[in-house]
């Protein structure tokens, strides 16, 4: 039996998807310059409250009519954003920003895994594929201290946030169909923003010294996190989790560009490993399609749902 290879053509939703990728990338940057001059929680705190802020302002007129589902379905991607983001934000204090991004990329081939596990919908074989890809790159990216499992803090943390970026993802094509979309904005990054201020006492960080850099990193990062959660939010009404998180893929080529021009050098190994990361996601994008079988005049479905 014949089989072929194809790549699904991008609607409105995807190219959306894409261009957000590009900026998101290019926020860990931006990133590890601030928490240079603040702390990861209290600057995950500001930046998704400013965010927050501006989603009010967006969408003030749809908070009368909030329902309990709304603030319910806001309130669990919110926590998913701050634990995913507080770690990668913590992280960024001791890792380079290109580094971060291709670590975070593992969430990639973990999303159709967990859907796996939690909702039994098997993932396609490609999916198995690439997570193994992504792994590779993992270990490439960690460098000889991965295999001795004597990773440093930053990378650990990184690695950890993976799974709360990887449940945002799900939870939102989850309520994607059942919530409004302005509410769930606004909930889930006040909640972000809240559970990131709150956070700080807990773990004994103090309140930073003002600067102009750590300020203007929260509001220009706050207003790209509600553009970003905003889009993610609407798309993903339309976009699997799956074939969005093959889109988010690009999100690690962004970041190191943008690295790269501010002068970041990652290692040989390190750049081979963050390749590996982006072909596992994109092997997961694959679809095979077995022709009809022309001795028996059966056909198969595609092996990608």
């Amino acid at each position: 039996m014949n089989a072929r290879f194809r790549f699904l053509r991008l609607r409105p939703q995807e190219l959306a998807l894409i261009a957000i990728t590009a900026v998101w990338g290019g926020t860990f940057l931006l990133v590890h310059w601030a928490v240079e001059h603040a702390g990861p929680w209290f600057f995950v705190g500001i930046r998704f409250l400013i965010a927050g802020a501006i989603s009010v302002v967006i969408f003030r007129r749809s908070l009368r009519g909030i329902r309990w589902i709304d603030i319910g379905a806001g309130t669990a991607i919110g926590v998913m954003i701050y634990a995913g983001y507080g770690l990668q934000t913590f992280g960024l204090q001791t890792i380079e920003s290109s580094t971060s991004a291709f670590i975070t990329a593992l969430y990639v081939p973990l999303v159709p895994l967990l859907q796996w596990a939690v909702f039994r919908n098997r993932p396609p074989a490609m999916a198995f594929v690439g997570a193994g890809l992504a792994f590779a790159g993992l270990v490439l990216i960690a460098g000889p201290d991965a295999l001795s499992l004597t990773l440093g803090a930053g990378e650990i943390a990184t690695m950890i946030s993976t799974l709360p970026i990887a449940g945002e993802i799900i939870l939102i094509s989850v309520f994607a169909n059942r919530i409004d979309l302005g509410r769930i904005t606004i909930v889930q990054l006040l909640t972000a923003g809240l559970l990131g201020l709150a956070t700080m006492p807990i773990v004994g960080e103090a309140l930073p010294e003002f600067s102009w850099i750590w300020l203007g990193a929260a509001v220009g990062l706050g207003a790209a996190s509600c553009i970003i959660q905003l889009t993610m939010n609407w798309a993903q009404k339309q976009v699997s989790p799956t074939r969005a998180t093959i889109i988010y893929a690009g999100e690690p080529v962004w970041a190191a560009v943008v690295g790269r021009i501010a002068g970041e050098r990652l290692p040989l190994t390190a750049l081979i490993g963050g390749a590996l990361v982006v072909l596992g996601t994109l092997a997961s994008e694959i679809r095979i399609v077995r022709r009809r079988d022309a001795s028996t005049g059966s056909a198969t479905q595609p092996a990608d749902p």
